[in-house]
């Protein structure tokens, strides 16, 4: 068994999901409040403050960076004599360039005169609309150059170099997206999914890199949060379910346990720091863990059905926590903070008077200096996601799969069985071989995160013990055989390995299936082929052996002819799966699956155009 309170052996690898920006439509991505925009002295630096008061500079108008200080120069000068008229209510008037003779007036859109106010001209609007989004805040005029404009809007940052004539935005690199919660990560449903502020659902699609506005789920934590409310006579800020339970925190540091709809007694904590995540485990309803904010406790933790709670703060910063996530097979506990997002060990199975040992995961990661808002573990508990203020997503291998590693499938890192030749992934240890009832299953590829492992041909089930070879000794985990278990291959960010079979070109958002084409399929697990092909070794580049069991595909349900189902030439434990589409089919996002041996794979999307 692997160490329960080691800590993580190798350097988090952190990767960003999406970017900082949205797509709503306007000349270019956009992103969150700019109040403020000025360039340096001499031109060559621009400069934003965001609405959360954190100031960046770019000097390629691509790259942005945080600068601890920088001195803003005095706003705009209001003109001495007032203009003309008004192009629209609520105006600020600014002269922003060295020619008095034009005047600027920043409102839902932006104005310009050069005639002391008697004529407008509208330099952000099409169609009544503007083209950058509303509520200019701030208005800079580079120096030297009276045609490059740059406004900060509640959308962002936008540039013009041919005085307000054409825009783009400025917006990509800038971290200034305020998540406040994870509420999925890629998976059969979709992509990844977000609340940002004023509770604006955003979806990433799988391979995209710009966040879309989604039409927002029923938030189901919000609907018991409010009959909590009720129940308890409080304010009510976090809610979790387990069985036959319901954990309830609320804004002044009280939490409650109600079975059966009847309320315990309140436990207040230390300090009184608001309620803001509890965490459950489905199996264990005993346990619960709670994140707070205010000065006092800031991780408590019940294993006994919330009669108590201890205090799990020892070495964590004295700082707001806003979430928590645990796996608690290893005592692993993830907590989102002000000051980071950290990682310790702790007692989940009994109380226990245990100093946990925090240790920091977003140190040296681009926006560590920004508050962590989210923390969640993905369904399989392999992959880590956090959320930091401005910056956006992250994700990483959860570090405690180091303690604990996992068998899973390599094509979707789900925990379906195994099957004859297929692609198994161990996340969590480097490999250096693998066997199971006198079979030697041939290592692929090996590191300290994560190794690959074929699944000889030959094998058999129901179960086997698969002793895996590592570089902290010889472990064994039972992993389940079937003679088929398929599983279509998906890229961490959710990107189904499907590609138009006539040009090669991979099928996605960007570029679309078409009625009466034909799709192929990268899969594993589909089982033996014919002729027998040796384990560990590339599938032949002409005439690849053919799948022995029947494969079956299906479009929101409806079956599809398969034409051919091989090994994936040139590659090892994968196949290919050609269908043939409908001429008639349903346009947009459709449901795709295959089957073998009665054994359905995971759901993937299938975007369709005539």
């Amino acid at each position: 068994m692997w160490g329960q309170n080691a800590a993580p052996r190798s350097t988090l690898e952190w990767r960003k999901v999406g970017s900082a920006a949205v797509d709503r439509r306007l000349a270019a991505p956009a992103t969150g409040p700019v109040v403020r925009v000025w360039f340096s002295n001499e031109g060559g630096v621009l400069f934003a403050r965001t609405q959360s008061g954190r100031i960046f500079q770019t000097a390629d108008f691509s790259a942005w960076t945080l600068v601890s200080a920088a001195v803003e120069p005095p706003a705009s000068t209001i003109p001495s004599t007032m203009p003309a008229r008004f192009p629209e209510s609520g105006v600020r008037i600014v002269n922003a360039a060295a020619d008095a003779s034009r005047i600027y007036a920043l409102g839902r859109q932006l104005y310009s005169s050069e005639d002391g106010g008697r004529t407008w001209a509208n330099l952000t609007a099409y169609h009544f609309a503007s083209v950058v989004g509303s509520g200019v805040h701030d208005l800079a005029v580079a120096p030297g150059n009276p045609a490059q404009l740059v406004l900060a809007n509640d959308f962002g940052v936008w540039r013009s170099l041919d005085g307000g004539l054409s825009w783009s935005g400025l917006n990509l690199g800038l971290p200034n997206l305020a998540v406040r919660r994870i509420l999925a990560t890629p998976g059969p449903a979709g992509g990844t999914r977000i609340q940002a502020d004023e509770l604006e659902t955003l979806e990433l699609a799988p391979g995209a890199a710009v966040w879309e506005p989604a039409p927002p789920a029923a938030d189901r934590e919000r609907t018991l949060m409010e009959r909590y409310a009720t129940l308890l006579g409080a304010d009510v800020s976090a809610v979790a379910v387990s069985q036959d339970r319901v954990y309830a925190g609320s804004s002044d540091g009280r939490l409650w346990v109600v079975r059966d709809g009847v309320p315990g007694v309140a436990w207040p904590a230390r300090g009184g720091g608001r309620v803001e995540s509890i965490f459950v485990d489905p199996a264990a309803p005993d346990l619960a863990l709670a994140a707070l904010a205010g000065s006092g406790a800031h991780v408590l933790r019940t294993t006994n059905g919330g009669l108590f709670w201890d205090e799990l703060d020892h070495n964590l910063p004295n700082a707001p926590a806003h979430a928590i996530a645990a796996d608690r097979a290893t005592g692993s506990v993830y907590v989102a903070t002000d000051k980071g997002v950290f990682y310790g060990h702790a007692d989940l199975q009994a109380a226990a008077n245990d100093a946990v040992n925090w240790t920091n995961l977003t140190e040296g990661l681009a926006g560590s200096a920004a508050p962590a808002e989210d923390v969640r573990l993905d369904p399989a508990g392999a992959q880590l996601y956090i959320a930091l203020d401005g910056y956006g997503v992250y994700a990483t291998l959860a570090p405690h799969r180091l303690l604990n590693p996992q068998v899973v499938s390599a094509a979707d890192y789900s925990q379906r069985a195994a099957a004859p030749g297929a692609l198994l992934s161990v996340l969590g240890a480097r490999v250096s071989a693998a066997r199971a009832a006198n079979l030697n299953y041939p290592v692929l590829a090996a590191s300290d995160g994560e190794s690959q492992i074929q699944v000889p041909f030959e094998a058999v089930g129901p179960n086997v013990s698969l002793e895996l070879d590592t570089a902290v000794g010889s472990h064994t985990l039972g992993v389940p055989v079937l003679p088929a278990a398929p599983g279509i291959l998906v890229g961490r960010d959710g990107t189904p390995a499907l590609f138009d079979a006539d040009t090669g070109l991979p099928l996605d958002g960007r570029n679309a299936a078409h009625s009466n084409g034909r799709v192929q399929i990268m899969a594993t697990g589909l089982g033996k082929v014919r002729p027998n092909w040796p384990s560990g070794t590339p599938a032949p580049l002409v005439d690849p052996p053919e799948v022995e069991a029947p494969v079956k595909a299906f479009l929101d349900g409806v079956p599809l002819e398969v034409t051919r189902a091989t090994l994936a030439a040139g590659y090892v434990g994968f196949y290919i799966i050609e269908v043939q589409l409908p001429a008639v089919t349903n346009l947009g996002t459709s449901s795709l699956y295959i089957s073998a041996e009665g054994q359905e794979s995971n759901r993937v999307q299938l975007t369709l155009e005539p």
